[in-house]
């Protein structure tokens, strides 16, 4: 066999093998100031969150043990109660704001404005990051028991309640949606109109198109906006704790409480149990939203 026969593909392959090589520990090196950052931003607190919740410190000695008491007690009577309305609060709202976020952007897509798409995503943006203490006084001067919609509708007799479970829904909806619309508006603005011409000219309908084709594609995209729905809303502290106080048993506020001493005084620690309860849930939740990331992420290319 001659010179001129043989290909040349292995040595190319086997230097660009060995440039890769060459270039990884410089890779590595690159990202230690980010894994730096993300330990001590991160890790830190965790560990001192971690070590807190399972450990107890004896006042009269000052000696320090390791105890499930803290996690056990996070776990029963009106922790538990807590832990399960801030649930069940963020995955109503989130599902319903996922909802409301998927029909909306859906029609910005779709519209043929310019401005009208700038002028809702930018509105989004806004109400997006509107919480905390001034929305819930926006609510209270609108919907609340002397507020002007509530006196204008008479929405008392129709048992409207702002300072109630439904009420708080209501005002997480608020900056939830434009959320969920910032978030999905990039995926059906990746779903490719070829995908739709193939369908028609294979005979499929609109609803066929959706069923079998936009939505496994998008999936993983709704998914992931409701996790951070999810997330948003079982995170949320200042809003609730304007609005409701404690008469709606969520988790962020029997955290604050505890660390404050509102109610029990040295329940600290069980502060620091119920916040690893909070990592271990939204942990969960991540869980089963990354798998179908990553499988959906080569769609969206």
């Amino acid at each position: 066999m001659t010179a001129l026969s043989q290909p040349p593909t292995p040595v190319a392959g086997g230097a660009s093998r060995r440039r890769r090589r060459r270039r990884g520990p410089r890779t590595h090196l690159a990202a230690l100031p980010l894994l730096g950052f993300t330990a001590l931003c991160f890790g830190l607190p965790v560990g001192a969150l971690l070590y807190g919740a399972v450990t107890r410190t004896d006042p009269d000695t000052g000696a320090t043990a390791v105890t499930g008491e803290h996690l056990a007690r996070s776990l029963q009577g009106p922790y538990l109660g807590s832990l399960i309305g801030s649930v069940q609060l963020s995955a109503l709202t989130a599902l319903i704001g996922s909802v409301l976020g998927v029909l909306i952007a859906q029609a910005i897509v779709t519209s043929r404005s310019r401005a009208l798409r700038d002028a809702a995503l930018t509105a989004s943006g806004v109400l997006a990051n509107f919480g905390g203490v001034p929305l819930a006084f926006a609510f209270i001067a609108t919907l609340g028991i002397s507020g002007v919609v509530t006196q204008l509708a008479d929405l008392t007799s129709l048992g409207w309640n702002l300072y109630s479970f439904t009420g708080l829904a209501v005002v997480y909806l608020y900056f939830l949606t434009p959320l969920m619309v910032l978030v999905i508006v990039p995926a059906l603005d990746g779903l490719r109109p070829q995908w739709r011409e193939a369908a028609q000219n294979a005979g499929a309908s609109g609803r066929q198109f959706w069923l079998h084709i936009g939505l496994p594609v998008l999936a993983p995209s709704l998914l992931g906006g409701f996790v951070l729905l999810f997330g948003s809303a079982f995170a949320a502290h200042a809003t609730a704790a304007a609005l409701v106080g404690g008469s709606v048993p969520l988790v962020t506020l029997k955290i604050a409480d505890a660390l404050s001493g509102n109610v029990l005084v040295g329940q600290e620690n069980v502060a620091l149990a119920l916040s690893l309860d909070m990592i271990l849930i939204a942990g969960l939740v991540m869980a089963v939203y990354l798998p179908l990331q990553r499988r959906s992420a080569r769609w969206l290319r």
